[in-house]
């Protein structure tokens, strides 16, 4: 294993990381050595979606993932989302909706509907919304809490 330098864009910068093993999974990289926190380790097996990140614009698990494998493509976490209207648009959502309770699953969950949100061409109906986001799963809320978010953040992008 070797610990060679490493640059990611991410949340569209450029950005160098110094000596990072081979081994490290995305989601260490951008918590630990990009000190983006608002990406949450919660399994660690891919099961939980609490670590979305976007990889070329597509919802990926980062804990599943590493860093070496994504140097040719742009990474947006939930920092780089909530800089966009679609972003802001479903964070308000969520937060409107009380769909926030311990917050921890909240940016996998924001990621992944802002992603279907802003890829697609027609407003897709919520049940298309909810089961794309099959793969975050939340403990706290329940998820009608999380229902009514989609419904409020489908309502509020164009």
């Amino acid at each position: 294993m070797t610990d060679a330098p490493l640059t990611l864009n991410i949340n569209g910068q450029d950005r160098r990381l110094g000596a990072v093993p081979d081994a490290e999974r995305l989601l260490d990289t951008l918590r630990w050595r990009a000190g983006l926190k608002g990406t949450k380790e919660g399994c660690r097996t891919g099961d939980c979606g609490a670590c979305t990140v976007l990889v070329g614009g597509e919802p990926t698990l980062s804990c599943l993932l590493l860093s070496r494998e994504v140097t040719d493509e742009p990474i947006t976490t939930i920092e780089g989302v909530a800089t966009v209207p679609i972003g802001r648009a479903v964070i308000k959502a969520f937060a409107e909706a009380g769909a926030v309770q311990c917050g921890y699953c909240t940016p996998g969950f924001v990621v992944a509907l802002a992603a279907q949100l802003g890829r697609s061409t027609t407003r897709p109906d919520v049940e298309t919304l909810i089961d794309g986001l099959e793969g975050n799963l939340c403990r706290c809320t329940g998820y009608r809490a999380i229902e009514r978010a989609v419904e409020l953040a489908r309502k509020a992008v164009p």
